[in-house]
């Protein structure tokens, strides 16, 4: 195994500048996420249901690995969201073992505000992450 290299005081700082910005823009968004009456993880949450790549449901599996939780976890987050009416639970039709997430109109909606909110924040702090993400590749050196 190679050894890490040796980081420099300017990479230690741009790493730190890359930290602050990616903290503001979770603080920015936990704060977006309240303010639209869903904590940030139901929040993240929707996000990864919608985002799903090829389809607008997930299984609790697949929930559980896109939010990094565990599988219990991942069933009492979706037993709040269903609570708020924001998800529904649907049998699989390929496999009735398997329970389907996925949004309701009312979750939809709050995804839809949240995430033009969010769109518009990243249109704003994106040169500032890209200019620290090519500092960060360019200082290898």
């Amino acid at each position: 195994m190679a050894k890490p290299e040796t980081l420099r005081k300017a990479q230690y700082e741009t790493l730190a500048a890359f930290r602050y910005a990616l903290r503001r823009f979770i603080h920015f968004s936990e704060t977006a996420a309240q303010a639209a009456n869903v904590t940030p993880q139901q929040h993240q949450a929707l996000l990864a249901i919608k985002g799903f790549p090829g389809r607008d449901c997930v299984t609790v599996g697949e929930l559980a690995e896109r939010l990094q939780l565990r599988h219990h976890s991942t069933v009492g987050l979706i037993n709040r969201l269903v609570l708020e009416k924001l998800v529904a639970r649907t049998p699989s039709n390929e496999d009735r073992r398997q329970v389907l997430i996925q949004l309701t109109s009312r979750g939809e909606k709050t995804l839809e505000k949240l995430s033009a909110l969010h769109h518009e924040q990243l249109k704003r702090i994106g040169p500032e992450l890209s200019q620290l993400l090519e500092q960060l590749n360019c200082t290898k050196e």
